[in-house]
This record gives structure tokens, sequence and C-alpha cells, in this order.
């Protein structure tokens, strides 16, 4: 399929709306997949820091 303007290229014929989406959607999930496991990774860190500093108090 070619276009011959940008403005074609961007409307896709009238579906450049579910195109265009569903790229943004498939990119969101995939910077999500990247980016939540470091969230999830600091508060690992910070709760055995904190379990660790229980457990040496109690000793």
């Amino acid at each position: 399929m070619q276009f011959e303007t940008m403005s074609e290229f961007i409307t896709m014929d009238g579906h450049g709306l579910y195109v265009w989406l569903s790229y943004g959607i498939g990119l969101l999930i995939i910077i999500g997949n990247l980016v939540l496991p470091l969230f999830k990774r600091k508060e690992l860190i910070k709760s055995l820091a904190r379990r660790l500093r229980r457990e040496n108090n109690t000793q």
C-alpha cells in the first residue's frame, strides 16, 4: 500500500484511528513491562532491608 501524502498515511483510508490506537496500546504495554519490574525491585529491596533491620534488632 502506497500513500501519496502524510495525511493519507495517518488516516489510512479511514482505519487510522484503529491502527494508531493499536500501536499506542502495544507501545504502552511494552513500556509497562520494562518499567514496572524496576519499581517492584525497589520495593522488594526496601522490604528486605526493613525485615533485616527488624531481625537484627530482636537478636
